[in-house]
Formats: structure tokens, sequence, C-alpha cells
């Protein structure tokens, strides 16, 4: 019997092994079918997002040639004859500002007496006259006329000569090589005199790092005229002055001029509100800007900037495609703004104008020729729109010169 037992015992213990080796069996087919599904799961993940991606590509790619503007340079599109933006109601498209019944600040308006010094001193500027007088002599700052040749060891090099046409140089300029311009100081009208420079080592090959020999001959100092009576009576009296004073007064009104035309228009346009673009008009504006962007990016390009793209112009914030038409919109819908309140002001106000006039006015100044070219360049319909731009900024003018 108890051989039996044993028997029995063993029997069991070797049903036992083998329950064990078939449960860890079936623990090691059941993980590695929960790695076959993860694995599955995971290629079944990345396929799903390869697809969105492949998918919004497409979207965009969709999306962009949707939206896509395409250049124009028709900037009478959308335009009738007479000036105004084909089939749009002001008085639905724009809540115009109270134009007529602006607060402006004085000080706001009136002009600097900065910008009326630098105005004054660039005209006075442009009226130099070469002074040969023998007891002037050549100061830092001076506006000299010379003629030079120069030399390098006794032979003449390219670029080095005046060939006697003078030459206006200002001193202090740093526009001459090392101390040219220093060495003339003290000089004076009629003079001759030699001037001994070195060029920079990296000037050039032929030149770089080399003694050079000037010899110069100073024909006279520009001398700046004042503003005085007889200045004015002599060079300014076309601009309807006669006096000093009278041509400050003239150029203090210029900028307060500028300055009111400025305010007022900046505060129109800034509590004027489009109620709806008119899409036509807004997408004409659209095209013709990027006509201007394209035509600015070929002009680059000939200076050789190397853009391969329009949008690269635009600066480092627009720097695709989609930036560049969300940035295009922007821009035609200000341009936009600005024609619907011009014309909205137009209508309101009950100006006109006389294309015929105007026509007949432009033939006389610059010819047919001229007037053709313009129908043909801008169309009749945004000459005429200028016109309606320009009817109301001088009525604009009109209401706040006098208040």
């Amino acid at each position: 019997m108890a051989k039996d037992k044993k028997t029995t015992t063993n029997e069991n213990t070797d049903i036992s092994k083998s329950k064990a080796k078939r449960e860890q069996r079936r623990k090691e087919v059941a993980k590695e079918k929960q790695q076959k599904l993860f694995s599955k799961a995971v290629g079944i993940a990345i396929a799903a997002v390869l697809v969105v991606i492949i998918i919004a590509a497409a979207g965009k790619s969709i999306y962009l040639a949707a939206i896509r503007t395409t250049s124009n340079s028709n900037l009478s599109a959308v335009l009738t004859s007479d000036g105004k933006i084909d089939g749009a109601d002001m008085k639905n498209v724009l809540t115009l500002a109270d134009y007529a019944n602006i607060s402006i600040p004085a000080e706001e308006v009136a002009a600097t007496a900065e910008e009326v010094d630098d105005d004054i001193d660039a005209t006075l500027e442009s009226h130099k006259e070469l002074s040969t007088d023998a007891s002037l002599e050549i100061a830092d700052g001076d506006e000299v006329n010379i003629d030079f040749v120069g030399t390098v060891d006794g032979v003449e090099f390219e670029g080095g000569n005046s060939n006697g046409a003078g030459y206006d140089l200002t001193i202090g300029s740093g526009l001459f090589v090392d101390d040219f311009e220093q060495q003339l100081i003290g000089h004076k009208p009629g003079e001759e005199l030699t001037v001994e420079v070195t060029f920079p080592e990296d000037y050039n090959e032929e030149l770089g790092g080399k003694d050079a020999s000037f010899a110069v001959t100073v024909n006279g100092i520009n001398i700046k005229p004042e503003l005085t009576d007889e200045f004015v009576a002599e060079n300014l009296s076309e601009e309807g002055v006669s006096t000093a004073a009278e041509y400050r007064a003239s150029v203090e009104n210029k900028f307060y001029e500028q300055h009111l035309q400025e305010y007022v228009t900046n505060y129109i346009m800034d509590n004027s509100t489009v109620n709806s673009y008119p899409s036509a008009y807004l997408k004409a504006t659209k095209a013709v800007t990027k006509y201007n962007d394209e035509y600015m990016m070929q002009y680059l390009n000939q200076m050789g900037a190397g853009y391969e793209n329009v949008w690269e112009t635009q600066g480092e914030e627009i720097n695709d495609e989609l930036s560049y038409e969300k940035d295009l919109t922007e821009r035609a819908k200000e341009a936009v703004k600005s024609a619907l309140v011009y014309q909205a002001i137009y209508e309101d106000a009950g100006l006109s104008i006389d294309m015929e006039a105007v026509i007949a006015e432009m033939t006389e100044e610059n010819g047919e020729e001229y007037v053709t070219n313009m129908k043909e360049t801008y169309g009749e319909g945004y000459m005429a729109q200028s016109e309606i731009k320009d009817a109301v900024t001088e009525h604009l003018m009109n209401l706040y010169k006098t208040k």
C-alpha cells in the first residue's frame, strides 16, 4: 500500500509540473498577443497621425488656393466713372464720425520752431553760392569746391583726378581718406597745396597701404546766404512773399496746415466704423495691393535682394503665404475704409467735382499724351476718386482753418 501511495504522489507531482508549464505557456502566448495588439495599435495611431498631417497639409493647400489673391494693376476696378465704389451704400456700410464738429487742441497742430528753422535752413542750403573771396579761410564744417590730381610714386591712379570738374566736399564728412579734409582747414580760395595721405591697408588691391600725394586747388567756399528781405525778394518772390518775416510766416503756416490735415484725417478715420466691407471692392483692392508688393519685390531683386516670395518683403512677422494673405487683407481693409470715409463725407457734404474741367486743365498743363497715359494707367474711375479725396480734404481744411 505504501508503494501505491508513493506512485500516486509522483503522478500528482508530474501533473502539477505539466499544469504549471501549460499555465506558463498560456501566459507567454497571452503576452505575445498583447504585444502584437499593442504594436498594431501603435502602428494604427502613427498611421492616423500621418493621415491627419497629410489631411491638414492638403487642407491648408486647399485653403490657400481658395483665399490666394491674384494680383491686378486695375486701380479703377469696381469704381464708377465718377469715382464712387460701385453698388456701395455709404449709410449702410459705414458709420461716419462727426467730421464737422471736431475739437482740435491748438498745440497739436501748431508748427514747431525746430521744423520751421530746419525748413528755412534747407532752403538757404539750396541757395549756396561759391565764393572765391581770398580773405575767407576754410573751417571745419565748410563746404568747399576743389580740384585735385592724386599720384602714387609720381604716377596718377584711376579715380584720383577730378579732371577740372570741381568737387564739392564738406570738411569733416570723412568721405576722403586719412586726414585729407583736415589738411584743407585754414587754406583760402585760389590756393594750391599738396595733401599727403596714406590709404588704408584694405582700401583696394592697387592702393591699399600706399602713400599718395594730391595736388589740390581750392576753387572756393560754398557760402549759405542769410534769410534777409533782400534774399527773399530776389529768390522767393514767386511764393508770394517779399520779406523774411513773411517767408517765415508762410513756412509756419505750411506746417500748421500739414498738422491740421493729419489731425482731422486721423480723428475721422479713428472714429468711423466700417459695418461691412464691399466684398468686390475689397477683393479688387487686395489684388492691387499684391500687385504693388510684387512690383516692389521685382525692383528690390533688380537691386540684388534675391527675394523668392512676395511675403519676404513684408518683414519677419510675415513668414509664409498664409500670414501674408492675412496681412494683405488687413492692409486692403485700411485702404477700403479710407475710400469709404472720403466718399461718405463727399456725399454727406454735398460736394461735387467737374472732371471735364479737371481733364481740360491737366491737358493744358501737361499735354494730351500725358492725359491719355494717365487714363490708361489709372483709369477714369480712379482719377475721379482722387479728385473726390482732394475735394473732401479742401472742404475739411476750410471747416477748421477758420476756427
